[in-house]
């Protein structure tokens, strides 16, 4: 079956360049185009894509906004439809409030045609993704911006035991599965379920919303990324990472 693409972008050069892309791979199909972000929710609930490109400024309705809309106030038909943010640059003041909204993944604009249709593969399996320039730097905002006294954690930490615990701050460091298994010095397969356990007890998604949470509720404190994060800001794509 083909992954069914939405592409949400105000330039329409930008989006036919999207469409030329996708068309060219066989398991990708394009189901339709939106302008803007009210546009983009109304294709997505009629249409019901698998995961929607959508760039963060648009006029009308921002891509933050419909992904709020989309993603936290979703109605049933519509909470499989998965959301991979396009910006033009590797620092946006908007990536905390995309990730918050619930954007399953980051992509610059500019990435290589195979990495944008490897990137919505990944989405569309239920992971997430981020380039690993703008998971670094979101990292460093979350150190910086730490308040003098951090929140409680909440109490579904509790829940979790010593090692999910520590799974959980070396995610929000950003290291990938392999990484963590080196650190931990356990099997990748290990790592995984725990990584899944985790998000369970948690009630998180993806990732995404472990980092996230995890500076949210102050469970960790400043630290510079280590591992996959610090690389270049190509894409690294990681489909056996949840």
């Amino acid at each position: 079956m083909s992954i069914r693409v939405l592409i949400a972008d105000d330039q329409a050069l930008v989006r036919a360049g999207f469409r030329m892309i996708l068309d060219a791979e066989l398991d990708l199909e394009v189901v339709g185009e939106a302008a803007d972000g009210r546009q983009a929710v109304a294709s997505a609930r009629e249409l019901h894509p698998d995961v929607v490109l959508m760039d963060i400024r648009m006029p009308e309705l921002d891509g933050i906004e419909a992904t709020r809309q989309l993603v936290g106030e979703s109605s049933p038909d519509d909470a499989t439809t998965r959301v991979l943010m396009l910006t033009t640059f590797d620092l946006n003041e908007y990536v905390y409030e995309a990730l918050r909204a619930g954007a399953s993944g980051f992509l610059l604009k500019d990435v290589p045609a195979e990495q944008l249709a490897a990137g919505i593969r990944v989405v569309a399996g239920g992971e997430s993704l981020l380039a690993p320039s703008i998971t670094r730097r979101l990292i460093e905002e979350f150190a910086n911006a730490r308040p003098a006294e951090p929140p409680t954690p909440p109490r579904a930490f509790e829940e979790l035991t010593a090692r999910e615990l520590e799974v959980f701050k070396l995610i929000a460091r950003g290291l990938s599965n392999a990484e963590i298994a080196a650190e931990l010095v356990v099997s990748e397969t290990t790592v995984k379920t725990h990584v899944g356990r985790m998000l369970m007890k948690l009630g998180l998604r993806d990732r995404v919303q472990a980092v996230v949470l995890a500076y949210e509720s102050g469970v960790v404190g400043r630290g510079r990324a280590r591992g996959g994060v610090g690389g270049a800001a190509a894409a690294e794509l990681a489909p056996d990472d949840r």
